[in-house]
């Protein structure tokens, strides 16, 4: 396994090699599937804890807290503390939570070790930025497209996974593997990440500061930030509802074939690389407009044949597909954009960045599930459809001034 001494671009060439970038892939997706492990045991876990079903939606709304409370206060420190310590010392504190959430007794407990998962599973987002400091500025693009395709097979795999182990098992069982998984990444990580330590910079205070001058004084972060909610607020619409979707009586689908259909739209994961790409070629512009037309086009799929049929089941899946590709080749290409910005201060434009659009997906699950509730899938479409349509809206009223300079458009 290579190692790669780097203390800064300025003074050594960033060096990313197919072995590590297949690694740090590969441990995104491990650590950004504890957020998504608990979504389709819900019902169980409230069951076994006695919770109220009023509060059982408690156990996804801690996690996402926690979640995004650790892209504002954690993530932005790998812009001050040496990346891999801080990477391992986030781990463990994943570790610590997922054997909280196995050993709870009681829904504090549990509610509590979730908060934490989320807090500790923000790693990733620290992993990100450190991989786009290993790539050559060239190829950049390609590097973090690559990296997220391994976040988002974690995020898409993480709930068929955590329901067919539960349905052999139990849910306890759902949280030891993940433990095992953190463990063994782990001391893989430690032996062979590079160490990178920022340059000197600024008090943790005027970090968490500078966060919000940086949202205020850079157009594009705060573009891609809201181009990117809208994607992935139609993301969470659709992932929230197309569940109930399956198995009301027009589909009449069991828990393992919601499973089936969620494993189908992790394909559209394979959107990051082939963005990456994209983004390398300097063709950033374009390829937005057509990654938020295509979230758009994805729901209007949905309404070409009679809900149950076969014809309709097929064009849901298309629609899964197609969506993730969307969704999956924004984020990359508005990374690809950002981290461009400059090295030592790219772990704070990841935070604001994913904070601003983890936001998006949080109000895009609730208010899917509430329009579902009341209008059904027809009024729920309508509501997915919108959300790209407004990001491409804002997206026309950009001008190419606005963009980094020396990235083509």
């Amino acid at each position: 396994m290579s190692r790669i001494a780097t203390t800064g671009e300025a003074t050594h060439e960033p060096v990313a090699s197919g072995w590590i970038t297949l690694l740090i892939a590969a441990a995104c997706g491990l650590i950004a599937a504890n957020i998504y492990y608990a979504q389709p045991l819900v019902g169980l876990i409230s069951a076994e804890l006695g919770m109220t079903p009023g509060a059982a939606g408690l156990i996804v709304t801690m996690t996402q807290i926690g979640y995004g409370a650790g892209l504002l206060f954690l993530v932005p420190l790998g812009d001050l503390i040496e990346n891999r310590k801080l990477i391992l010392w986030v781990m463990g504190l994943a570790v610590i939570a997922l054997a909280g959430a196995m050993l709870a007794r009681s829904s504090l407990q549990f509610l509590v070790s979730a908060l934490l998962i989320g807090l500790g599973s923000v790693a990733v987002q620290i992993l990100v930025p450190f991989a786009a400091h290993l790539a050559p500025e060239a190829r950049r693009g390609r590097v973090v497209g690559n990296v997220m395709s391994g976040l988002m097979v974690g995020i898409m795999l993480a709930r068929p996974v955590s329901s067919l182990i539960t349905y052999f098992s139990s849910w306890h069982v759902v949280f030891l593997v993940s433990i095992l998984a953190m463990l063994v990444l782990g001391v893989v990580l430690a032996r062979a990440l590079p160490k990178r330590q920022p340059p000197p910079g600024p008090t943790y205070g005027r970090l968490l500061l500078s966060m919000a001058t940086m949202m205020r004084t850079m157009p594009i972060l705060r573009r891609r930030a809201l181009y990117q909610a809208c994607m992935f607020g139609a993301f969470s619409v659709f992932w929230t509802c197309t569940p109930l979707l399956l198995a009301s009586p027009a589909f009449g689908m069991t828990q393992s074939g919601i499973a089936l259909f969620a494993l189908a739209g992790a394909a559209g994961a394979v959107a990051a690389p082939i963005a990456g790409r994209v983004a390398d070629r300097g063709w950033v512009r374009p390829a937005s407009a057509f990654a938020m037309t295509l979230g758009a086009v994805s729901f209007l799929l949905t309404h070409l044949a009679e809900p149950g049929s076969g014809l309709s089941l097929g064009l849901l899946v298309f629609a899964a597909i197609a969506l993730d590709f969307g969704v999956s080749a924004n984020v990359v290409l508005g990374q690809r954009l950002l981290y461009n910005l400059g090295a030592e201060y790219r772990s704070r434009l990841n935070g604001v960045y994913m904070a601003t659009f983890f936001a998006g997906g949080a109000l895009g699950s609730a208010l899917g599930g509430w329009v579902y509730a009341h209008g059904g899938w027809t009024a729920t479409s309508w509501l997915g459809f919108a959300l790209p349509v407004l990001a491409l809206l804002y997206f026309s009223t950009e001008k190419r001034a606005s963009v980094s300079p020396g990235i083509r458009t």
